[in-house]
């Protein structure tokens, strides 16, 4: 082998190394890598993104260069960017859902291989900060190392953007969408989608068609764990949630409040209907510690409690209190700013309680699909 051969094969073997930031799978896997050429110590290298324009260009030029940069007999780098032509995007739309030409989409997390476990976080009411405790749950579960995806399925009132500082559009590969990114975890909204704070308009049948595309249009990869931020009550997206998702797993949030904590439990119990597991209930806003450091309950007391104490009745089975998360003011600064809480103040007491709650839900589902089970005949 030459010596500009050999250095031609470490040089693919280090960019093997380096991940699609959006993709998060190897460059050379994905077939991103055109050129790569050597001549006295010039390393000149083509990579193909996957649209013009590619959002995450400067991150994958940083990542190559660092990579090649190990290379032994690389003294110059000469680096390139082109286009994805619409064949070989196509191949990449195969590639990523299993290799199958023309695959119809589907939800990645019904198939029986998929150890993602879905939680589909529920309120009665509005105003009880459902989207401030999915936000943290998140943000605590990616602080445990595990991989997470959150879905803004509350199409009207969407927030998770805001909440996560997500500026970033989605990149479309075909008919696949890349979801953006923000605080280590993959993120998708319809206000990515609609623009400036235009109102959505939409009647059922095209709610169920945009929450339809969120799980299978979406190239989500392998996660540990989606959370599904869902609208209050029971209506039309908690029903497409139980037909599209029969698997996911309802987390009810309330506040002490026993105005909150009735509307509470009859959306918990949605699931003696749609036959779903009932997780817990986590009762937020349940006091505030003042400046002399004694506890107000503006609320209200035992919401949580009693919801999960109706709930157990309801379903016949323990649907524990998670939690209870008090009041904080950076609570709220932190969904304004786009930086949850158990980001920016880990160790106060709220992102404490969010913590404890995230441990409880942190295990990841395990597969038996092709799995020997150690049985053998008699």
């Amino acid at each position: 082998m030459s010596d500009n051969a050999a250095v031609v094969e470490a040089v693919h073997e280090a960019l093997s190394h380096v991940n699609d930031p959006e993709i998060r799978r190897p460059i050379t896997e994905l077939g991103m890598v055109d050129t790569v050429t050597v001549e006295g110590g010039r390393l000149s290298l083509t990579i193909l993104l996957t649209i013009a324009g590619c959002p995450m260009r400067d991150t994958l030029q940083r990542d190559v260069a660092a990579a090649v940069d190990t290379v032994e007999g690389v003294e110059e780098l000469a680096l390139e960017f082109g286009v994805m032509s619409e064949q070989q995007r196509a191949d990449l739309q195969t590639k990523l859902r299993g290799g199958k030409a023309g695959a119809e989409p589907v939800i990645p997390f019904n198939l029986p291989e998929s150890r993602t476990r879905v939680f589909a976080i529920a309120s009665g009411k509005g105003g009880v900060g459902k989207s401030s405790i999915t936000v943290n749950l998140a943000a605590a579960l990616v602080a445990k190392g595990l991989s997470v995806g959150v879905a803004d399925a509350d199409i009207y009132g969407h927030s998770i953007p805001r909440m996560l500082g997500v500026e970033g559009a989605p990149t479309q590969v075909e008919d696949m969408i890349m979801p953006p990114q923000a605080h280590g975890m993959k993120v998708i909204s319809i206000g990515m989608f609609t623009p400036g704070n235009t109102a959505v308009v939409w009647r059922g049948p095209m709610l169920h068609r945009a929450l339809q595309q969120f799980l299978a249009d979406v190239y989500w990869g392998d996660l540990d764990v989606l959370l599904l931020d869902l609208p209050p009550g029971t209506g039309d997206i908690a029903i497409s949630v139980a037909q599209l998702l029969p698997t996911a797993e309802l987390v009810v949030v309330t506040t002490p409040q026993q105005a909150a904590a009735e509307v509470a439990e009859r959306a918990g119990a949605i699931v003696t209907q749609t036959h779903q597991k009932l997780v817990g209930v986590i009762e937020n806003m349940s006091w505030m510690e003042l400046p002399d450091g004694t506890h107000i309950e503006p609320f209200g007391s035992g919401g949580g409690k009693t919801v999960s104490e109706a709930l157990t009745r309801d379903v016949g089975a323990d649907v524990p209190l998670l939690g209870q998360v008090p009041m904080d003011p950076k609570l709220r600064e932190g969904g304004d700013s786009g930086v949850p809480l158990v980001i920016s103040d880990p160790d106060c007491e709220a992102s404490r309680a969010i913590r404890a709650v995230a441990d409880q839900l942190a295990v990841r589902k395990v597969s038996l699909a092709g799995k020997q089970l150690g049985l053998s005949p008699v």
